[in-house]
């Protein structure tokens, strides 16, 4: 497989990915960072990193607003549930948010 082949299905995966958590409102972040580690914060971060490796002027607010489809603050207001004690006490135990 030559490379642009590979990025532009790298590129439809990501898309794919994205839709499916715009989709996925019920899912928390904090549910998504205890099984895999991730979440869609993370996402709009590393689309920041890799937007900036490049020289483009694209902020993390901006980068998350690719992932989440609307403003980040617009999200948590229609769809964030405050976090179970469980939830949090699992978050912690792996060494809080955003640890990868």
């Amino acid at each position: 497989m030559d490379d642009k082949t590979r990025t532009e299905l790298e590129a439809a995966a990501f898309r794919r990915l994205v839709a499916h958590l715009r989709e996925r409102t019920d899912v928390q972040n904090i549910d998504l960072m205890n099984l895999a580690g991730f979440c869609r914060n993370c996402l709009g971060n590393w689309y920041a990193e890799a937007a900036k490796e490049r020289g483009l002027p694209v902020d993390k607010e901006a980068a998350r607003e690719q992932v989440y489809g609307m403003p980040y603050a617009e999200w948590k207001a229609k769809y964030q549930t405050e976090a179970t004690p469980q939830q949090q006490a699992k978050l912690n135990a792996a060494g809080g948010p955003h640890k990868h």
